[in-house]
């Protein structure tokens, strides 16, 4: 379930609390002494077999002993009691209850909890819980000490002693919210169905999230994709400091710690992360006022050359640049300032600046095209106060065109003078800091939303290799697992990454000792000599790798000595043999590192990084989740130190980053088609100008087959097809990419003017970018968005978007004007319906225009019947069922 009958969570028309009581110190008395002081003015009951003395709660002896059937059920009773409550309000209809009481962790007691919900399609919130805070229905139905003020922010927490101290934090600096979710244990309700809730919620502008951990991965990217495009979604998780799993065997596994998992993760979802509170509510003020920038070039106007130089110096640890003004700004600021300004950004107007002095700055600023960004910083001065200076600011930021407004940051430097100033920015919708770094960080979140927004317009298709790649590949792994082995030598990983297109090095195995002169004999020496050993991970450290041996003599001798060493060190390790291979020249390669891991959240989760023996010293990596495309591999390879050398440098040659991306998304085939891969590790992957070659590599993989843990869903390209219409037509289907923006601005080009209005059911004469794009980038896990073409032409799209519990879609088609009356749309509607029933979406709606009476034709003719009741008098819902 997702967010099914979480309405009456956020509007309860009745609340119930299920030990509510008047003793005085109790959770009950407390919780409803909340909801009545807090102004809620429904129908409140307590229920609790002694009775209750409050004049402003029904009391009824029990659950069976209550009136009507209540939205909103609080329950603080004993954790024995807890289920069968659940259950007794369900069977009365209660579709939403608030479990604060603890001791419902372990398994059978949360099993015993949603047992009960089960048959009534009741939700939880909780258990172990400290309530929920409604500021806009005036319910406070949690025990913390105070009210929340209303606002614009929703936030969610599994920290119950966060929020209270969070809601202290946020009176003090007069900052509301819409709703405050304590989830607690997360038996039924998550992150997932709450995001969902709040990204449609109009009272919230942005959503904040305490993490400690996610309980359904895949709901929660998908979720939080959605929320995140059309509002900040923003994060603080726990855990930073929790070590990497003591079971990897790779260094890719030693190296993926927990947290930096999450952080990949929310990047991907486009979820802005910070460290505190602080900085969490600084985030949360700068993208409620601008969700996004046009670059990262930040202006500041400044009546302290000190500030203006520190604020020029914290730039650098934002990502951002400092914009260099144009010869115009200079000239069009220098009459109006005093001979020592700066002539430069920052614009330094010196400490005796005056309101018009500022306002003449901000002005020229705004209107300088190198400027992205303008931070304005005020340090209080005799010449002017803080409001006074405010003022003239805001006068000309008003003069700004609606839609042309570059986003402006304000710092008054010092809490008092920041505070005479904070009401008129805030009405102005200014985001307004009292410290530098503070202001600079603020911009800096502003960059990172632009970088997460981005993530989320990528949607990479499924590497498809040649089928005889893929069976040779799941040879490798069904074999290894019919031998009940976990780890596949470094002969059987080379030859599956050479199945998904990754250069290696040739390489024998020779079993014995003795046999290795007859492997050296197939190849060219000088040789490597490896051990082969499924325990011993590390061979370097462990003396089981020999490099530059001269000739079959010498790699024979190594072999022996090897093999004594390894048995009076390690008896008890299997030594399957010894890998044989060619050396190569790798003056002027760079030692990499590319592999999988598995993260317990989130399932398969890439790295790349420094390579060669210090991998685990070095720590120089960047992580991502699979599936990746070009542009996600390259900012992987970005985010590393290693990336500066990779470019060449001195008499060093640049490497080919080229074949560094290929290999990457190699791998992140290779995790999508292969569930069974638990870790893969290159180490290390030579990268020189000429290309890549994996010289060392091993995988770990599940004893038995299992299911894909992919928490993003890749293009479903198994969905494409060759079909023909009922009129002969040729076409080929296939999923929306997000490189088809311009195929479909010119199929709506080519969409009759009615047809369009129909297809959008407004009167729009263009499909402007901003839909276009919307319809390109899209969640899978979602919505689905198919094309058909009639050879190079795009000549029809029918996009199928489901609510968030996977049981209604809904469809809309368009078809290009000179491709009418050829079955287009008939052939297409039977292929989404083909995809929704194999989705195990249950019904089908579309809502068509009355007008557009050859659209009711056709779906009349495919099985779709208007919705009882849905008709109105421009518009009318009509709905399949699935099968029918």
């Amino acid at each position: 379930m997702t967010i099914r009958n979480l309405g009456p969570l956020f509007q309860p028309r009745s609340v119930a609390v299920i030990g509510g009581s008047s003793r005085a110190g109790s959770l009950g008395e407390r919780i409803l002494t909340n909801i009545l002081d807090g102004g809620y003015g429904d129908t409140v009951y307590a229920v609790n077999p002694n009775r209750v003395d409050r004049d402003d709660a029904r009391w009824v002896r029990s659950v069976d002993a209550l009136p009507e059937t209540v939205d909103l059920a609080v329950i603080v009773t004993p954790a024995a009691t807890v289920p069968g409550i659940i259950a007794e309000l369900g069977a009365q209809g209660t579709k939403a209850a608030v479990v604060v009481s603890a001791g419902l962790a372990d398994a059978e007691s949360r099993a015993a909890l949603l047992d009960a919900a089960r048959p009534h399609l009741m939700r939880i919130v909780g258990p172990n819980c400290l309530g929920v805070l409604l500021p806009y229905a005036k319910l406070n139905a949690s025990f913390a000490p105070r009210f929340a003020a209303p606002g614009r922010l929703g936030f969610l927490s599994q920290s119950g002693a966060l929020i209270t101290a969070m809601l202290d934090w946020a009176a003090d600096r007069h900052i509301g919210f819409s709703s405050v979710v304590s989830v607690g244990d997360m038996a039924d309700v998550d992150f997932g169905d709450l995001i969902d809730m709040l990204a449609a919620d109009p009272h919230t502008d942005a959503i904040l999230l305490y993490v400690e951990g996610i309980t359904n991965p895949a709901k929660f990217m998908s979720a939080a994709r959605a929320a995140s495009r059309i509002k900040p979604v923003i994060a603080i998780k726990a855990g930073r400091t929790q070590a990497a799993s003591a079971a990897a065997r790779s260094h890719t596994g030693a190296l993926v710690g927990s947290y930096d998992v999450h952080a990949a993760a929310f990047e991907r979802a486009g979820i802005v992360l910070v460290d505190n509170l602080t900085e969490l509510f600084d985030a949360a003020q700068m993208l409620c006022c601008y969700p996004t920038a046009k670059g990262g070039r930040l202006g500041i106007v400044t009546n302290g050359g000190g500030a203006g130089v520190l604020a020029a110096d914290a730039l650098t640890t934002v990502g951002g640049a400092l914009a260099v003004l144009a010869p115009d700004t200079v000239a069009a600021l220098d009459p109006a300032m005093p001979d020592q300004w700066s002539r430069a950004n920052p614009i330094d107007i010196i400490g005796d600046a005056s309101p018009a002095r500022f306002a003449d700055a901000t002005r020229a600023a705004l209107a300088d095209p190198g400027i992205d960004v303008l931070l304005v910083i005020h340090c209080p001065t005799a010449a002017a106060t803080g409001a006074e200076v405010a003022q003239a600011v805001l006068s000309v930021l008003a003069e700004a065109p609606k839609g042309r407004k570059k986003p402006v940051i304000a710092c008054w430097m010092g809490p008092a003078n920041s505070a005479s100033v904070r009401f008129a920015f805030a009405a102005a919708g200014v985001p307004l800091f009292d410290t530098i770094d503070d202001a600079v960080s603020g911009f800096g979140y502003l960059l990172q939303a632009g970088v997460a927004r981005s993530a989320l317009l990528q949607a990479p298709a499924r590497v498809m290799r040649p089928e005889g790649d893929r069976a040779c590949a799941r040879a490798l792994i069904v074999g290894a697992q019919a031998e009940a082995r976990t780890i596949l030598t470094a002969t059987e990983t080379k030859t599956l990454l050479a199945a998904y297109g990754v250069r290696t090095i040739a390489s024998r195995l020779a079993r014995t000792p003795e046999a290795v002169a007859a492997a050296c004999a197939a190849t060219t020496g000088p040789w490597a000599l490896k051990l082969v050993s499924p325990d011993i991970s590390h061979k370097s450290e462990a003396g089981c790798v020999v490099l530059g041996l001269a000739t079959a003599t010498a790699a024979t001798a190594a072999a022996i000595q090897m093999a004594a060493s390894v048995a009076r060190s390690n008896p008890h390790a299997k030594v399957i043999g010894f890998e044989i291979e060619p050396m190569l020249d790798l003056r002027g390669a760079q030692e990499l590192l590319v592999g999988i891991a598995e993260d317990p959240t989130f399932g398969p989760v890439l790295a790349f990084g420094a390579g060669g023996k210090a991998v685990e010293l070095l720590r120089d990596r960047a992580l991502g989740l699979p599936p990746l495309d070009d542009r996600l591999a390259r900012d992987m390879i970005a985010r590393t130190r290693i990336a500066r050398l990779l470019a060449g440098y001195r008499d060093v040659a640049a490497v080919d980053i080229d074949a560094i991306v290929r290999t990457l998304d190699a791998l992140s085939a290779i995790a999508v088609d292969f569930p069974d891969i638990v870790e893969l590790d290159i180490n290390p992957l030579v990268a020189t100008a000429g290309g890549v070659v994996a010289l060392d590599a091993r995988a770990r993989i599940t004893p038995a087959p299992r299911a894909s843990r992919l928490v993003i869903r890749p293009v479903p390209v198994e969905w494409s097809a060759d079909l023909v219409t009922r009129g002969g037509l040729k076409l080929h289907v296939r999923p929306v990419r997000p490189d088809d923006e311009a195929r479909l601005t010119t199929l709506f080009d080519n969409v009759a003017p009615d047809d369009l209005r129909f297809r959008f059911l407004t009167g729009i004469r263009h499909a402007g970018h901003d839909r276009i794009v919307a319809m390109t980038q899209i969640d899978y896990a979602r919505t689905m968005h198919f094309l058909a073409f009639a050879g190079d032409v795009l000549v029809a799209s029918a996009m199928l978007a489901s609510d968030p519990d996977r049981v209604r879609g809904e469809l809309a088609i368009a078809t290009h004007a000179g491709y009418k009356n050829r079955g287009v749309s008939w052939t297409l509607v039977e292929h989404v319906m083909a995809y929704a029933a194999a989705e195990g979406l249950h019904v089908i709606e579309s809502v068509e225009s009355r007008e557009n009476q050859a659209a009711l034709a056709l779906e009349r003719e495919a099985g779709f019947a208007i919705v009882p009741g849905s008709e109105s008098a421009g518009e009318v819902t009509v709905r399949r069922s699935i099968g029918g």
